[in-house]
């Protein structure tokens, strides 16, 4: 842990500008991509989401300057008004192994509950038990809507969770009329039997992954480069 004198405190990104370089370096050690595209994304930071939370530590002083901990991404949840998804969850390499992660990760916790938010849900290639320590537990693949506000009703969340070519129920006011379809062809005797359906994938965070079973040490589900993946979540 940090010395006793120190205070950390959590603070979206948009309220912080002037750290907006740090927090893009921040996230390009972790995972690459081009500076540009990183301050694209951090950019994007808003009230109404996704938000970007920084972890700040300072030495309890005015004078003192603010260190940047870590980050979290917020996005709400299609079809699950009360649900956040969080993702790109890092902590500075020099602060890692003291407890940091931790506190990001509680911290987040309060300030999604002190918005009315209920649970959230995330994704891990291997960090599953470290996320199974602070109370998470294996759940099913969501789909995260970014640049939506909380103040979308849930009709329209759902419309982004319905699954590709399934059809979507509409009042008779507003559906289309279509001609009478003809009649069915008269099926062949004998036809052979249709081959078994693919397994059930789900359009989540840009990526497709499939949806099976659970485990701590295997997974059934995998991310668009076929990585297995782990999703999980916490009611908060």
């Amino acid at each position: 842990m940090g010395s006793v004198s120190e205070e950390l405190t959590l603070v979206p990104l948009h309220q912080r500008p002037e750290l907006l370089e740090a927090c893009a370096e921040l996230l390009r050690e972790e995972w690459g991509k081009s500076r540009a595209s990183r301050l694209h994304m951090l950019q994007r930071s808003s009230d109404s989401f996704p938000a970007c939370l920084l972890l700040l530590r300072s030495q309890g002083t005015a004078e003192a300057p603010c260190q940047l901990v870590g980050h979290v991404r917020l996005s709400r949840v299609a079809a699950r008004p009360r649900s956040l998804f969080v993702e790109s969850v890092v902590v500075a390499r020099a602060l890692r192994g003291q407890g940091y992660g931790r506190q990001l990760m509680e911290a987040t916790e309060q300030w999604a509950r002190a918005r009315g938010f209920g649970c959230l849900h995330l994704t891990t290639h291997d960090k599953q038990h470290f996320y199974a320590h602070l109370g998470f537990v294996l759940g099913e693949p969501v789909q995260s809507v970014a640049f939506l506000s909380p103040t979308v009703p849930a009709e329209v969340l759902r419309l982004f969770s319905t699954r590709p070519g399934a059809d979507t129920t509409t009042t008779s006011s507003t559906r289309p009329r279509l001609p009478p379809a003809p009649p069915p062809p008269v099926s062949s005797p004998a036809a052979p039997a249709p081959p078994p359906p693919p397994p059930n994938v789900i359009w989540a965070r840009g990526v497709l992954a499939e949806s099976n079973g659970r485990s701590l040490l295997e997974t059934p589900h995998r991310d668009a480069k076929g990585l297995p993946i782990f999703w999980m979540k916490k009611d908060i």
